[in-house]
């Protein structure tokens, strides 16, 4: 039987861990203050990213740049196993990696499907900005990456090929998403001038079936930026933010006036009516920042974080959950 948790709320947050839901600074804002700039991305690793987004935000820089270079410095590390070089391969041991990439003019760019690219972000951003089409997949994607000057390599690390190898021996599939599992960077950030960006970039599912793309490649559910409302990404299973067109339902329900955290929580609770007795078997969370930079998150079940870097500092945030 599922139980569904209530939000907990406390007064303060405590030294020894991630703060909780509930407690961040930007419920104090007066009238008219907008928290900026600021960063907000997914799971413990987003720390990393936000302080290479953070070094860009606090000199003025565009939130577009801080983005890219934020996820960009996970893509690069072989010890992330969910991002770019160094991915957990498919079940045919290809690392095929999706990404998109949304600018606060709505200017849109992503791949899918993409082999041998480490920075799979940086050529959604190239076809944002290079072509007249919005998504490339497989070799054509390739042949593009190529074309613009990035290099060619092989992204499967030997530590990746040894967890590959130790899968095949049973072949089961049923991924569960955590952070020490698999999972996507996602990220959304405002700038000094307000204007808004986000950048999405994963290797997918773990050992899924070849040419498998999830929502980290589609504008509207892994990743979607209104300048004059709001951004959402996502994280979890990709065929259930999929399923809700996720990240744009989060920005159309701040829209209609919601705080971020409740829109994210609306979202989940959609998937959850769709899914039934299936969200045993699921993990989906929303971040989400508005106008204001306001941010919030909500997730289906625990083990999902979130980092946030603003001028009060980097932290790390435990957002409430749904299923216990």
């Amino acid at each position: 039987m599922v139980s569904i948790v209530e939000p907990k709320r406390e007064s303060s947050p405590s030294a020894d861990g991630p703060i909780k839901s509930g407690m961040m600074d930007n419920e104090g804002f007066t009238a008219g203050k907008v928290n900026k700039p600021i960063v907000v991305s997914t799971w413990n690793y987003g720390m990393q990213a936000n302080k290479a987004a953070w070094k860009i935000l606090s000199t003025g820089g565009r939130a577009l740049d801080a983005v890219e270079t934020g996820v960009k410095v996970l893509e690069a590390d072989r010890k992330i196993h969910s991002v770019g070089l160094g991915g957990i391969p498919d079940r045919d041991a290809h690392v095929t990696l999706d990404a998109c990439i949304m600018d606060e003019n709505s200017n849109i760019g992503a791949v899918a499907g993409l082999e041998y690219i480490a920075h799979p972000i940086s050529v959604a951003r190239r076809v944002m900005e290079k072509t007249p089409h919005w998504l490339l997949v497989g070799n054509g994607a390739l042949q593009f990456a190529l074309s613009q000057g990035f290099k060619k390599e092989n992204l499967l690390t030997e530590e990746s090929r040894k967890e590959w190898k130790k899968w095949l021996k049973k072949s089961l599939y049923k991924p569960k998403i955590t952070i020490e599992n698999h999972d996507t960077i996602g990220m959304i950030a405002m700038d000094v001038n307000g204007n808004l960006s986000g950048a999405c970039s994963t290797s997918g599912l773990a050992y899924k079936m070849h040419g498998r793309v999830g929502d980290s490649a589609i504008i509207g559910a892994g990743l979607y930026v209104d300048n004059k409302v709001g951004a959402a990404t996502a994280t979890g299973h990709g065929e259930e933010v999929v399923r809700i067109a996720g990240s744009h339902l989060v920005v159309e329900l701040m829209r209609q006036g919601k705080k971020p955290e409740a829109a994210c929580r609306t979202a989940v609770e959609r998937i959850m009516k769709l899914r039934k007795e299936k969200i045993m078997d699921i993990q989906v969370g929303f971040i989400a920042m508005n106008k204001k930079g306001e941010y919030g998150a909500y997730c289906l079940r625990s083990g999902f974080k979130y980092a946030v870097y603003d001028s009060k500092g980097p932290r790390l945030i435990d957002p409430e959950f749904a299923v216990k």
